[in-house]
């Protein structure tokens, strides 16, 4: 696939189930295989980047298997350096593999080469290969100097204890050389020059190494004891987190596209930096809330920029340059030099790309400053082999603007199925809705219901909703004035539509929901803004393809305003108590005809006055008069003027 469409997006909601982590899967495996003993990985990512850390195991001699069609894998380690001593390994653009397998096989005794595609022979490796060198490895350079394709030979380690590398360019030239550094059997101490990034990620190696045996003594952030006598044991089972950084895209989906959305798989325990993504959406006025082992997001007002330091979370920080686009004011990514020599030089790359959907970049050697557009534009998006660049620029979609993604499968590299899981908490602009309102017993129900059916399309009963809540507060003695309280009560509800029947807590309560008492409770709750609120984020996750029929007193005018057909129907009062009456009576309930005309014409009353969304004809909606009509014919008159709307006839 050259280039993927999104569609424009209206709203985010919804969870996600994260794969798991790329940084945690690749140094799992890696450990797994130096180890004494077998390991059962648990939930391992499926991505390009830990395909390829696989067959590079597998031609080193590590056995492994994988569980059905499970992401459980056990691996066998061989208990020090690897067994096969001569190997060609190509490890695609995985950084993660490229750089701590360098280390491992430079100390393994053997003859390697190491390649990777043209981009990964762009991405500098010399302050590693150079560290290693004082270790007495043997690396040659088979192109440019400090740059792969490597070949390695066996080293000739010489007597010192004691190597220095950099720490500004990558984190994981740090971590190759502590995961490498008990292969020597000797005490090694590495010395971090200058500031070191990323420093999330070098705790995620020393969590993972002492998960497996091997302790590091740590003077700051400049230095790393590796004591002499450690060898990796299996810890024998071993669970792989969610991938911190892929949660960042529906965390911002949620900051953006309102929310909740809740990403499943990480949370408070996760031993990632970039599950500090969460405060930086939070800084910039989003609503967090998390657990050990999720976190959601949700937004009801505006975002805001925000200035601030990166460099702890430089793979997230790309999601927050795109959600500046949806900000009041520039938001600045300081620190974040490291993306110069990532799968891309993404300050080049996001600067590019920002600026193609209307954004004002300033750009420098470790800053990226992001103005936000009056409105954003439609734009093909080059990803420059990147994956994060084709996630990051999918919320742009939030904006109601379609994207076009160049070259979408490079999520492969770490998450192959994000496009799917991006639409499954998101809901598209150019999907249909009937919106039909009117007073209460107009019929509007049975004929919404209908016209959904004719139509297949999905049919949401938004007055059930609010009967719902005041049947919830009946029984759990909550007073219909308490409007906190009742709005707690909406969010919470534990609904279910199926077919004709409405279920609430596992119990059926279609009948009682069409009760006078429960009717008129709906109509005193709904007047409640709190309440309506609540609502309001359950009624828009209806909007499903290929399309809704709803119906309700406000779904034209506040809840759907951008409904493709909008009926306003109604019959007289008469009518209504009749069919009331008639309703009610089939049902087995008793009812006074007398009683329920006067109740009727109250309710009009008080729906009409109430302040918020009251009950009238929107100025673009067309009345359907049903005094004289059957339900038959209200049904043709509404899939008419739907179809004249499909047609470009108008309604």
């Amino acid at each position: 696939m050259e280039f993927l469409d999104l569609t424009p997006l209206i709203r985010a909601r919804g969870s996600i189930q994260l794969p798991g982590s790329k940084s945690i899967s690749n140094r799992i495996l890696l450990l797994s295989a130096l180890a004494q003993g077998t390991t059962e990985v648990k939930s391992l990512l499926d991505s390009d980047d830990t395909r390829v850390m696989l067959d590079a195991l597998a031609r080193l001699g590590v056995n492994w298997t994988r569980q059905g069609d499970t992401q459980d894998y056990v691996v066998q380690g061989v208990g020090g350096a690897f067994p096969v001593k001569q190997a060609e390994l190509s490890l695609g653009n995985a950084g993660t593999a490229f750089r701590s397998l360098t280390a491992a096989l430079a100390l393994s005794g053997g003859d390697y080469t190491l390649s990777g595609v043209a981009r990964m022979h762009e991405r500098p490796i010399g302050d590693l290969v150079d560290a290693l060198r004082q270790l007495g490895a043997q690396i040659e350079y088979l192109g440019n100097a400090d740059f792969p394709p490597l070949k390695i030979a066996p080293a000739h380690l010489t007597e010192t204890n004691e190597v220095a590398v950099r720490g500004n360019v990558s984190s994981q030239f740090l971590t190759g050389l502590l995961l490498a550094a008990p292969l020597t059997g000797k005490s090694i101490t590495i010395r971090v020059i200058g500031e070191l990034i990323s420093r999330p990620y070098i705790e995620i190696t020393l969590n993972l190494m002492r998960r497996y045996g091997v302790e590091v003594q740590r003077d700051g952030w400049q230095a790393f004891t590796v004591p002499a006598g450690q060898v990796y044991r299996s810890p024998g089972t071993i669970y792989v987190e969610g991938d911190a950084s892929s949660a960042s895209y529906f965390l911002a989906a949620g900051a953006i596209g309102g929310g909740p959305v809740r990403v499943e798989g990480v949370g408070s325990a996760s031993i990632q930096g970039d599950i500090r993504f969460a405060e930086a959406l939070q800084q910039m006025g989003a609503s967090i809330t998390m657990g050990e082992n999720w976190v959601e997001a949700s937004s009801q007002g505006c975002l805001h920029g925000i200035d601030a330091d990166f460099n702890h979370i430089p793979d997230a920080a790309m999601t927050i340059a795109v959600v500046a686009l949806f900000a009041q004011g520039p938001t600045t990514l300081r620190n974040i030099g490291s993306w110069r020599v990532k799968e891309t030089d993404r300050i080049y790359a996001m600067a590019t790309e920002l600026r193609k959907v209307g954004a004002i970049v300033e750009e420098g050697a470790d800053y990226l400053r992001v103005t936000p557009p009056m409105q954003l534009q439609p734009a093909t998006i080059d990803t420059y082999d990147d994956h994060r660049m084709a996630m990051c620029f999918s919320l742009v979609t939030l904006a109601g603007v379609a994207m076009r993604i160049n070259d979408p499968r490079c999520v492969n590299k770490t998450y192959p199925g994000y496009f799917d899981a991006f639409a499954s908490i998101t809901q598209r602009a150019d999907i249909p809705v009937i919106a039909i309102d009117g007073p209460s017993a107009s019929g509007k129900g049975t004929v919404a219901a209908l016209v959904a059916q004719a139509l297949g399309f999905h049919y949401l009963d938004s007055g059930a909703l609010y009967r719902l809540t005041a049947l919830a507060a009946q029984k759990h003695a909550i007073a219909l004035d308490d409007e906190a309280a009742l709005a707690q009560l909406a969010r919470n509800l534990k609904v279910r539509f199926d077919r004709n029947e409405i279920w609430l807590d596992d119990e059926r309560v279609s009948d009682e929901l069409r009760t006078e008492i429960i009717g008129n409770g709906a109509s005193k709750v709904a007047a409640l803004p709190a309440v309506r609120s609540a609502l309001l984020e359950r009624q828009h996750a209806f909007r499903l393809a290929p399309g809704l029929v709803t119906d309700g007193r406000d779904m034209g005018s506040v809840v759907f305003p951008d409904a493709a057909v909008k009926i306003f129907l109604t019959a007289s009062a008469e009518e209504r108590a009749q069919r009331r009456y008639k309703q009610l009576m089939e049902k087995g309930f008793s009812a006074n005809l007398t009683n329920l005309l006067e109740e009727l014409r109250e309710r009009d009353a008080r729906d009409a006055a109430r302040s918020i969304a009251p009950l009238k004809q929107g100025a673009d909606a067309t009345l359907l008069e049903t005094t004289h009509l059957t339900i038959d014919q209200a049904v043709a008159s509404v899939l008419a003027s739907y179809q004249a709307r499909q047609s470009g006839q108008g309604v």
